[in-house]
């Protein structure tokens, strides 16, 4: 039963990250290291850059003003410091609904809205990619939040989710977008109440983020032709991804993940390009 069960995720994973015969094993080594970018944040910096060496052991602080300073947790095998004596459900339920083992609720800025969209294929995939990792002992600091957190960000999940089919290139870009990538998340600016406004300016950028490089704003990635996309090529869309490079080619500043961005499949980021052309147009706020 066990076999049958691994041999039909191989087939119903197989083809969604642009590789034949896929195995849970490659497509969630495929999804963390690239479109999903949790290196991005869980990885240690060092000098030059992400300390492979200490791979998802940890990130550096994250500093949101006087709302809070998270500090993203050791994702490796590790029993003392990481997820070694987690089951699955749990560090699922941890990914998906922003809940610990003991109960807790995990802080933002891990995006849980749009992380109760991931396909239990594609969750388990990563799960199991997370298990192989080389264990990493780093005790991440406690984050630190100034804001109420909610009691939960959703009633628990219990029915079965699965990702659109890669032959539907829109709505697979939109699942790419959303639920593994988060770009929606990052490029859509909040209201006066703290809530996204996905419903009235999905992709109108304007976000900033504070780091070591300085502040940057996230970039109006809809359809308008002055703020957004609208007079960017595909070419010139996939370079900014995989690059950072920007249209009139000044260099794009992190949290992008273009390291991780820049090993997303091409039929994957055909996709993603394509569901970002469907993005009404909006101004940047």
């Amino acid at each position: 039963m066990r076999g049958a069960m691994v041999a039909l995720l191989a087939v119903a994973t197989g083809c969604a990250g642009g590789v034949q015969a896929q195995t849970p094993l490659e497509r969630g080594k495929y999804l963390v290291e690239s479109i999903a970018g949790c290196g991005n944040c869980h990885t240690p910096q060092g000098p030059n850059g992400p300390d492979m060496s200490r791979a998802l052991s940890g990130g550096p602080p994250i500093v949101e003003g006087n709302l809070f300073t998270a500090h993203p947790s050791n994702i490796t095998p590790d029993p003392e410091t990481g997820i070694g004596r987690w089951t699955d459900a749990q560090i699922k339920r941890a990914i998906r609904e922003g809940k610990r083992p003991d109960g807790s609720l995990i802080g933002p800025p891990m995006p849980f809205s749009q992380y109760r969209g991931l396909a239990d294929a594609d969750l388990d995939a990563m799960v199991a990619y997370l298990r192989t990792v080389p264990a990493v002992k780093n005790k991440a600091a406690k984050s630190v939040y100034k804001i109420k957190l909610p009691p939960a960000y959703g009633p628990p999940l219990t029915q079965a989710i699965a990702a659109p089919p890669p032959e539907d290139k829109v709505a697979y870009g939109a699942y790419l977008a959303g639920p593994l990538g988060h770009c929606v998340e990052c490029h859509t600016p909040m209201g006066p109440d703290g809530r996204f406004q996905y419903a009235t300016n999905l992709g109108a950028g304007g976000f900033q983020f504070h780091g070591p490089w300085g502040v940057s704003v996230s970039k109006n990635i809809t359809s308008d032709a002055e703020h957004g996309l609208g007079k960017w090529s595909d070419t010139e869309i996939e370079r900014a991804i995989r690059e950072g490079v920007g249209k009139d080619g000044h260099k794009l500043l992190p949290p992008m993940g273009f390291g991780y961005y820049a090993k997303v499949s091409a039929a994957d980021m055909s996709a993603l390009i394509a569901y970002l052309r469907t993005l009404p147009p909006k101004k940047m706020p």
